[in-house]
């Protein structure tokens, strides 16, 4: 019985936490456009809290690490804050610390040399390396 009591008195611990369910934190912090789209994220397995997958409905707290795969990228972040109302981008930003791993292509993007408006019809390894852009 004593182990029970510890078991709720622990939960009862966790629960007072300010938390927010991770699709309405991610739209807040503006990664998404819209909760729909996040939640998309979330029950696609594209999102992991604390290295667990997370779906919509889990609980994002204060320390907690958030990794999804996002349009721009592999996003890693430490949220600070839990917002459930989505304000301005300033507001956003205050909202987590992005430990993101840098763009290794980066470079790439600014060495490329894209084809003269007029220069002909691109050649498969040129179209296939445009394709490769737009997929990321």
């Amino acid at each position: 019985m004593s182990r029970r009591a510890k078991k709720s008195t622990d939960l009862a611990l966790d629960m007072s936490a300010p938390a927010v369910r991770a699709d309405r934190w991610l739209w807040a912090a503006r990664f998404y456009k819209s909760r729909s789209l996040a939640a998309e994220a979330c029950e696609g397995g594209k999102v992991e809290v604390n290295g667990h997958t997370a779906k919509a409905h889990k609980l994002v707290r204060v320390d907690d690490t958030l990794e999804f795969t996002h349009p721009h990228g592999l996003k890693k972040l430490k949220v600070l804050t839990v917002s459930d109302k989505r304000g301005p981008a300033t507001e956003a930003r205050l909202l987590y610390e992005d430990h993101s791993p840098q763009d290794e292509d980066f470079d790439f993007f600014a060495q490329s040399s894209f084809r003269s408006r007029g220069g002909g019809r691109p050649t498969k390894r040129e179209r296939r390396e445009t394709e490769w852009l737009r997929r990321r």
